[in-house]
């Protein structure tokens, strides 16, 4: 933060970093209410022995 008021970032940065936020608060709030599809749910994959 101490950068950031020495150096404050361009207002193109502020954009991206606003839009990347919001996208990744909409994908939470997707899957908090259960609209997320099964098929983009990653899965444990079994160990296999070695």
């Amino acid at each position: 933060m101490a950068y950031w008021l020495r150096r404050p970032p361009s207002r193109q940065h502020v954009y991206v970093m606003a839009i990347v936020a919001a996208l990744a608060a909409l994908i939470v709030t997707i899957e908090h209410l259960g609209y997320w599809p099964d098929w983009m749910t990653a899965q444990r994959m079994p160990r296999s022995p070695l």
